[in-house]
């Protein structure tokens, strides 16, 4: 089960941000500007877009700030003379245990969210995740180190925010299985012929969520929903053949939990990704959101659902596959669909060719049960630079 220890779930006002330039971290400051009196945030990491960065350090005044690279720093030093400036995979993890924040909110993308993690874990600090790649390339680490320090995990995406909220008050031994819900992305009506020739431009087409580049891929894919099914299995200690997916294109339902007398609790709500943010933060408290709209389903009429075609969706097999394999299968499997994302946001390679790199790795890769931080780091740079090696 997804660990909590109420004992250490104070008010929790001071707030790290992993990624504070992307959807997510721009969705937290969202919920921070909302609820001023609630949280403060000290410390956030920021990427590539700086201009958005400048805007952010402006109004929410941090004290650390890390950056990519050491030039950013030195500049926005300058801009910013009473804030201290870190970078690079340092600075992450600085921001990460940063003295004054109680809470972690680490929503960068990609496997570069893991060490950060970890080091917060280390520094005990409650840890709001959204970032999927820690508990794929490292579920079993992570699980340990939180059971070792007592930190509670708190879910930031939607589907497992359902799930852990579906789980309030209920007992391990009675769940049946666990339900998540996938919209189907971008493509989710076109069969696979049709998805020969389909653009960067059709794929970032979401017809229900508001997402950054990567993670729409991923939802077209299906892979962010395999990635899921690995990140449940971890969060809430279920084996892979209880946890199914659930095609349902109106993403109202966002994932369920059936237990053995039969009964199903599911949780719903419009899409809006600040409601699940703001319960990992509010949590175990809950507080208005005001500016989100509220689900009115007579209004909606009608809600649907179809099971899971995994010949249609490849990559949601290839990651059924390799979490139950388990060991570093599961890394190579994000490596690669990391790697191939790219190439194809980047116009190196077509739409369909992202499920071939990542078989390609799979098929290639053997795997090590048990694998350290360092192995894991290891197979994941091994398996970034083969994948390259096939563009």
């Amino acid at each position: 089960m997804i660990l909590v220890f109420e004992s250490e779930l104070k008010t929790l006002k001071y707030i790290s941000l992993l990624g504070a330039t992307g959807s997510i971290g721009v969705q937290t400051l969202d919920i921070i500007k909302e609820h001023p009196t609630e949280f403060t945030l000290v410390s956030m990491s920021v990427g590539r877009n700086i201009d958005l960065a400048r805007k952010i350090i402006t109004e929410y005044q941090p004290e650390l700030v890390s950056v990519m690279d050491r030039d950013a720093a030195e500049s926005l030093r300058v801009e910013f003379p009473q804030i201290r400036f870190t970078y690079g995979h340092v600075g992450l993890s600085e921001v990460a245990v940063y003295n004054k924040a109680s809470i972690l909110v680490n929503a960068v993308i990609g496997s570069v969210g893991l060490e950060p993690t970890l080091h917060a874990i280390e520094a005990k600090k409650v840890i709001a995740l959204a970032n999927k790649e820690t508990l794929v390339t490292a579920g079993h680490l992570v699980m340990e180190a939180a059971r070792r320090n007592q930190v509670p995990l708190l879910p930031v995406d939607s589907e497992h925010s359902a799930i852990y909220q579906a789980l309030q008050g209920e007992r391990e031994k009675n769940i049946s299985k666990l339900i998540l819900t996938a919209s189907g992305g971008s493509f989710r009506d076109r069969t696979r012929a049709d998805l020969q020739n389909v653009t960067v431009k059709d794929a970032l087409n979401h017809p229900n969520w508001s997402m950054g580049a990567k993670i729409t891929i991923d939802s077209a894919t299906m892979m962010n929903k395999g990635l899921e099914v690995i990140e449940a299995h971890w969060l809430f200690d279920m084996p892979y053949e209880k946890i199914d997916v659930l095609l349902h294109k109106e993403s109202i339902i966002h994932s369920m939990v059936e237990f053995h007398d039969s009964s199903v609790i599911a949780q719903l709500g419009t899409p809006d990704m600040r409601v699940p943010i703001q319960y990992a933060l509010s949590y175990p408290d809950r507080l208005p959101l005001n500016t989100s709209q509220r689900l009115n389903l007579a209004e909606i009429g009608q809600l649907h659902f179809s099971s899971m075609d995994f010949e249609r969706f490849r990559s949601l097999k290839f990651a059924y596959e390799a979490g139950k394999s388990g060991g570093t299968l599961p890394t190579v499997l994000n490596a690669a669909n990391e790697v191939a994302v790219e190439a194809f946001l980047s116009g190196r390679i077509t739409f369909l060719q992202i499920e071939d790199l990542i078989e390609n790795a799979l098929t290639n890769h053997r795997s090590t049960n048990e694998p350290s931080l360092a192995e894991i780091k290891a197979v994941d740079d091994e398996t970034r630079k083969y994948v390259y090696s096939l563009l």
